[in-house]
């Protein structure tokens, strides 16, 4: 038995017309908002499918083994067209972009996808609150790069700080030493707030 939780999505210039939606919260202002009419802010975009690790509680080896058919390139949106879906989102009042993934990291050239976010402005003429959300396994490398091309800031998952935990976690025998320089590094480069889950 799968448990879905759907949260519809209402553009509230149609809202009124929607009878599940209370007229009060319908105003005509062309932002989107969910079904109790608060505004949507946010956007989470998945760039890959893929990553490094394989964590039990999300990318388990026994499914996500060497013969796991991952997207092709050629199925994943190109950077023109997510940043093009993403004018869209924010010309309707999201005014924050949120990278993930898999591990985005792994995402070739992300840098030019940020640089191409980072242009885009809210209706007001705000800049967008671009972030991303790693396992910073590659984020040492890129830390300076990912600010260069307008990255504001990253949230960090990062399952233990003992580091036979941590590998255990990760199921890759990745050491939790370089996680840890990873978010050295991107609070150097002025990466900020990063936040790390654990």
């Amino acid at each position: 038995m799968t448990i879905q939780k759907t949260i519809p999505l209402a553009d509230i210039r149609y809202a009124s017309r929607v009878p599940h939606i209370p007229a009060q919260l319908a105003t005509p202002t062309g932002l989107l908002s969910d079904t109790l009419g608060r505004p949507l802010r946010d956007l989470r975009i998945s760039v890959t499918d893929r990553c490094n690790f394989r964590c039990s509680y999300c990318m388990p080896r026994e499914v996500f083994d060497k013969d796991y058919a991952f997207l092709p390139q050629t199925s994943l949106l190109s950077f023109e067209e997510i940043t093009r879906l993403a004018k869209i989102f924010v010309a309707h009042g999201v005014e924050k972009i949120r990278l993930t993934g898999g591990e985005p990291l792994l995402r070739k050239h992300l840098e030019v996808l940020i640089e191409m976010l980072a242009k885009l402005q809210t209706p007001q003429g705000k800049p967008l609150d671009i972030t991303l959300t790693t396992n910073a396994s590659l984020l040492a490398k890129k830390a300076q790069s990912l600010k260069d091309a307008g990255l504001q800031r990253v949230t960090v998952s990062l399952d233990a700080l003992d580091d036979a935990t941590f590998r255990r976690m990760n199921d890759v025998d990745f050491p939790v030493t370089d996680v840890l320089k990873g978010i050295e590094v991107a609070q150097k480069v002025g990466l900020a707030p990063l936040k790390v889950n654990m």
